[in-house]
């Protein structure tokens, strides 16, 4: 061989395996926006839904006629899970308290609390507040005629519509205790110690201290139990309801039963639950935007592809070599004046030195 052909031999390069098909697609499709990709894959899913209602052949016709009397439903799906949430914030509320409280009768019958409501389904939850209690407290006038009153009874004769908010409550504040706990004991411990130096009361200091902090960190986790909780309403068509309370799954479900298209009612029903969600999904996400003003910050530093860049304006660089100390922050823009900030030579961005000339 000569040195020619050893030269060439030398430098060439070895062969370069063929790209995978995934990513030879996922160059190509680069330059497609990624909202653009994601709305093709929705199209892709209502195409092949729209194709599998087409097929099923449903009675269209009757769908079109009943929709409104099932759609009505809506109302009181909503007027019970709107009670029920409003009884579990307050429950989950007191109970985070009490799970974070050093006195034990409130330790214990927060604990207690949770424990039961998590530990047992919600169907034999609701079966117990509308058949056992009533007939637990008619045993109690039996047994102590001389104490209670005849119409005792009567006060734990609940129906369903009541059954349903009261139960969904309770079950849902129990586990909504461990968000609310969670949350509020995501604040710092530094927020409480001031509010304790500047002399407030327990009560001020959750107030108005801990607990406004805290709703932001809940309010995430709250809005998925309402819209859970919107969709276990349909639990309480089991008990049975009258026709001028009836919600969403009960209307669907006996009208569907009437005239033999319980599939045609299904379907209908779950098109309308959906729509629900998403709406209320609409708003959770507006909401959460909002109350996370102030702690989400973005500072543009000119083009929009840009990330903001992060300096340490608190604290400095220990003895020793050892890191800076505070809070990570956003710069801010160079045209920025930050003369009269304590920490402005650190913001400020520093001009470029002309470079020394060379003799």
């Amino acid at each position: 061989m000569t040195t020619d052909d050893a030269g060439i031999g030398a430098t060439r390069s070895p062969l370069v395996p063929p790209q995978p098909k995934r990513d030879r697609l996922a160059l190509a499709s680069a330059g497609v926006p990624f909202r653009a990709k994601v709305a093709l894959v929705w199209l892709a899913i209502f195409a092949v839904l729209g194709f599998l209602f087409w097929s099923a052949s449903f009675d269209n016709a009757w769908i079109r006629e009943h929709i409104g009397f099932i759609a009505r439903g809506l109302v009181w799906t909503l007027i019970m899970a709107a009670g029920g949430i409003v009884l579990a914030i307050a429950l989950a509320l007191v109970g985070a308290l009490g799970r974070l409280s050093r006195n034990p009768i409130a330790y214990g019958l927060s604990g207690f609390y949770t424990s039961f409501f998590r530990g047992t389904p919600l169907i034999v939850q609701l079966f117990l507040f509308y058949l056992a209690m009533p007939q637990t407290a008619q045993n109690l006038v039996d047994k102590f005629p001389n104490f209670l009153p005849v119409t005792f009874d009567d006060f734990f004769t609940w129906s369903s519509f009541q059954v349903g908010i009261v139960v969904l409550g309770l079950n849902y504040g129990a586990y909504m205790t461990e968000i609310f706990r969670a949350g509020i004991q995501s604040v710092s411990h530094g927020q409480a110690e001031a509010a304790d130096a500047l002399g407030m009361t327990y009560r001020q200091k959750m107030r108005r201290v801990v607990l406004p902090q805290a709703f932001r960190v809940v309010i995430p986790p709250t809005g998925n139990e309402f819209i859970a909780m919107m969709k276990d309403t349909a639990l309480i068509s089991i008990l049975g309801q009258g026709i001028e309370k009836m919600e969403l799954f009960r209307r669907a479900q006996l009208l569907g039963n009437a005239d033999v298209r319980p599939t045609e009612a299904l379907v209908t029903a779950a098109a309308l639950y959906w729509a629900l969600t998403v709406v209320f999904t609409f708003f959770q996400s507006r909401l959460e935007r909002r109350v996370s003003r102030g702690y989400v910050r973005t500072v543009a530093t000119g083009s929009k592809t840009r990330e903001p860049r992060k300096v340490v304006v608190t604290g400095a660089a220990g003895a020793g070599g050892h890191a800076a100390s505070g809070y990570v922050l956003d710069a801010p823009d160079e045209h920025l004046d930050v003369g009269g900030h304590a920490h402005g030579a650190a913001l400020r961005t520093p001009p470029e030195q002309p470079p020394e000339e060379t003799s």
